[in-house]
């Protein structure tokens, strides 16, 4: 599992998500962003994160994650989550480089009125 270079800064998060609200997106293969990692943090029960070769590759690490752990998706890698139990709850906090242009454009958006 990735760790989140120190010079990274948290940008967003999502709300958390339950099974009731979560997007399907995250139930299905999906990537994070170029220069972006994503750190899933689990609230309460226990989460499933599969970690795939590629975008059409094999399943290459399955992680259980439980309450109060987390595990780091790194940038552009292919990915999916699967609910372990009904009370689980988590949300992901983005990181970027401290001096990006994502970073940058986050701020700003928070910064309007």
């Amino acid at each position: 599992m990735s760790a989140i270079p120190e010079n990274f800064v948290n940008y967003k998060s999502t709300p958390t998500f339950t099974p009731d609200n979560i997007p399907k997106m995250f139930l299905h293969l999906h990537n994070t962003r170029e220069g972006v990692f994503g750190k899933i943090i689990v609230i309460s029960g226990s989460l499933k994160f599969y970690g795939f070769s590629g975008r059409r590759g094999e399943v290459e690490q399955e992680i259980i994650i439980n309450k109060e752990e987390f595990a780091v998706s790194p940038p552009e890698y292919w990915h999916k989550v699967e609910f372990l139990s009904e009370d689980t709850k988590f949300r992901v906090d983005f990181y970027a480089h401290k001096d990006s242009d994502i970073v940058a454009e986050n701020r700003s958006e928070r910064n309007d009125p």
